[in-house]
């Protein structure tokens, strides 16, 4: 059932209207101006729509029977009391008949229009919670995904090294094995924790660049051993406003995925420019690019192409990126390869905001 809003200055604004329309029925306000004129009643009697229709939208069909009704009451005082002709009081009879037929079309028309609304919010949270529970679905999915593979390899490394058999060389191995996929499963549940309950925020200024420097520091070693170099032209100072650790998070993740795609001994390049109030971080990679059927989907939760990855990463930072008021985007190189951008509003161009 349409439930009209409970807000006080829309009565008084109501009120306001209505107590205009008497004073002009009753020649408060114009005659003082311009005498007793004739067009002064049809003035009324057009007047009286406007608190009707605004007293139905406002509180659907009860308010504007009740406003007509109000209105109605208030001038058969002059109706009855002055010395109207037949013709006259059943055109002015005519005219209140008009007032509840006004009424009842502009609320019936408002409270139509709420319920489409209310029908269309309901399916919108319909929509939301289905959506919710395919990713609760999803999430479950991936876990079982993620973990099982570990657990088996666990299983298989504790059986070789519970058996009496087993050299004390091969034990140390397994030994490792186990230890190696423990970290694995830590950091699979640690991806899905972020993606499925994201940390707060915490904006403060810091240097991009040195953010960036950190970050190819930190992947530098595994480049190393694949023969591979980076490239990396840094404007310094670049300074933004957000979360660092999250900030440093997305690079380090961008870093890595141009490693993981580039061949051995080839370059990975970054550079960090100022370009219309926004620094803009660009990680190229020397692999094979984005192919046509992945391209829309890089950034969708548990989509991936690596064998052991969990799809997480990207839509991980797109969403810290985009938190920070930034935009992430991953594309094909002209010449070879992809090229990630990530675009963040620097402390100038918040400041000017």
């Amino acid at each position: 059932m349409w439930k009209p809003e409970k807000n006080t200055t829309k009565l008084y604004v109501l009120a306001g209207v209505i107590a205009m329309t008497l004073g002009i029925h009753y020649g408060w306000l114009i005659e003082p101006f311009f005498g007793h004129v004739h067009w002064l009643h049809s003035v009324h009697g057009r007047f009286c729509y406007i608190p009707i229709v605004i007293g139905a939208a406002w509180f659907g069909i009860r308010g504007g029977l009740l406003t007509a009704a109000f209105i109605s009451i208030a001038v058969l005082p002059y109706v009855l009391g002055s010395d109207l002709g037949r013709d006259a009081l059943i055109d002015e009879f005519t005219e209140i008949t008009f007032y509840f037929l006004i009424a009842l079309l502009a609320g019936g028309l408002v409270e139509r229009e709420f319920r489409t609304r209310q029908r269309a919010e309901e399916m919108r949270l319909q929509l939301e919670r289905s959506q919710k529970m395919s990713l609760v679905g999803q999430i479950a999915a991936g876990m079982a995904h993620e973990i099982k593979n570990p657990l088996a390899s666990i299983k298989g490394a504790v059986e070789i090294v519970c058996d009496d058999s087993t050299s004390e060389a091969d034990r140390k191995e397994f030994e490792s094995i186990v230890l190696k996929e423990v970290k694995r499963i830590n950091s699979s549940v640690s991806e899905f924790l972020e993606f499925a309950r994201p940390s707060d925020t915490t904006m403060a200024k810091f240097n991009l660049a040195e953010i960036i420097r950190s970050s190819i520091r930190q992947v530098e070693p595994q480049m190393k051993k694949r023969a591979m170099r980076i490239e990396s032209r840094i404007d310094d100072p670049v300074i933004v406003s957000g979360d660092e650790e999250k900030i440093h998070q997305v690079m380090l993740n961008l870093l890595l995925n141009a490693v993981e795609a580039s061949p051995d001994s080839t370059d990975v390049t970054v550079t960090l420019q100022v370009d219309g109030g926004m620094a803009v971080v660009a990680v190229k990679d020397s692999g094979e690019g984005i192919s046509e059927k992945d391209a829309g989907r890089i950034f969708e939760p548990f989509f991936t192409t690596k064998p052991a990855g969990t799809g997480l990463g990207l839509a991980i930072a797109s969403n810290i990126v985009e938190k920070h008021g930034g935009t992430l985007t991953l594309k094909n190189h002209p010449d070879r390869g992809a090229i990630a951008r990530l675009s963040l509003p620097t402390v100038e161009s918040r400041a000017g905001a």
